[in-house]
């Protein structure tokens, strides 16, 4: 069996973990989707006003890239990624082509993303994604939300027999994932945080990772059962919708508003009639915990200066968010853009 890894339990955590696919889906030339924020708008003004007020709120918003500065050692960076294909979010700006350039050392989440070291990940990592209790999905979920699930499977490229097997989370992740987005991985194409690995290498430029892929997949799997299930239900409501939650996670992207990414996906919680304790595991283990794991992994790094650390830009903002923790951990962040 041939598939390809995606480190995606939502669609916000194309902020949060890394890149890639299963399989090949159907093929999809147009990736055409609509701004699902832009839509809300019009359609909900009091819950766009609400999913804005809350981004507003969040503790270093507004920015992608950072400066870091601390004793005069060399500057280093922090850059925030999405894991996404997309020409409009993979072309660098000309201030993180400088910033980049300088470096000494290139920190991405994970350093080795290549197709090999993902399928010996999917080996080892079996007992994470796989019933082997006697528990099964399809005893877990109505009939028809285990019909949908099937059918994504399916879709994924993979038997949808196996869709009783599977965790929730792995389910999930398959769904983050427009099938237009998974046939474009598995054509070549790259996502922002490959191609500044490829940038950081072409300088002649280290490039390490402040987490293994088994790392982030143990964050996924650390998830509440009950939890898991719940964001599966969201994901499910809005299966037909990729394209556009594609598009939406783009947009806030590229004007800078990532920070209404998790407000949004809670007002589609609700919308799908799942409350807001189904993600309060999910923030604990894929945000808060895993931010600190990096800035512990970083500080070497940090010490020496001149390192360029591109991540998931979900895990900027926030008083648990990197900044924050770069800051009580006694540097100078300044926004850059």
């Amino acid at each position: 069996m041939r598939f390809r890894l995606s480190l995606a339990a939502l669609p916000i955590a194309a902020f949060l973990v890394g890149p890639a696919a299963f399989a090949a889906g159907p093929k999809d030339d147009t990736c055409q989707g609509s701004d699902m924020l832009a839509e809300t708008k019009v359609t909900n003004p009091e819950v766009y006003e609400q999913i804005m007020a809350e981004a507003a709120a969040t503790e270093n918003a507004g920015a992608l890239l950072w400066k870091i500065e601390r004793d005069g050692r060399p500057t280093s960076y922090l850059f925030g990624t999405v894991h996404l294909t997309d020409d409009r979010v993979t072309k660098l700006s000309p201030a993180v082509l400088s910033a980049l350039r300088e470096a000494k050392t290139v920190a991405l989440e994970v350093a080795d993303l290549s197709e090999n070291a993902t399928a010996t990940v999917i080996a080892q990592s079996a007992p994470l994604a796989i019933y082997s209790d006697g528990r099964r999905l399809d005893q877990m979920l109505s009939p028809s939300e285990y019909e949908s699930v099937k059918n994504v499977v399916s879709r994924s490229g993979l038997p949808a027999d196996l869709a009783a097997l599977f965790k929730p989370w792995i389910v999930s992740m398959i769904l983050s994932v427009s099938d237009c987005e998974r046939t474009k991985v598995q054509e070549g194409r790259r996502v922002l945080d490959m191609k500044i690995a490829e940038t950081g290498k072409s300088l002649g430029i280290p490039v390490v990772g402040l987490e293994t892929i088994p790392d982030q997949l143990a964050a996924l799997a650390a998830v509440p059962e009950k939890q898991q299930l719940d964001m599966l239900r969201v994901s499910l409501r809005f299966a037909h919708r990729m394209n556009d939650l594609m598009e939406t996670l783009v947009q806030l992207y590229l004007d800078r508003r990532i920070t209404a990414a998790l407000p949004l996906q809670l007002a589609m919680a609700r919308q799908a009639g799942v409350g807001e304790g189904a993600f309060a595991s999910f923030q604990q283990k894929l945000l808060t915990e895993r931010n600190e794991k990096m800035i512990s992994v970083a500080e070497p790094l940090l010490t020496q200066g001149g390192v360029f650390i591109a991540v998931g830009a979900l895990h900027l903002p926030s008083k648990n968010g990197l900044v924050a923790l770069l800051r009580q951990a006694g540097y100078t962040v300044t926004a850059v853009e």
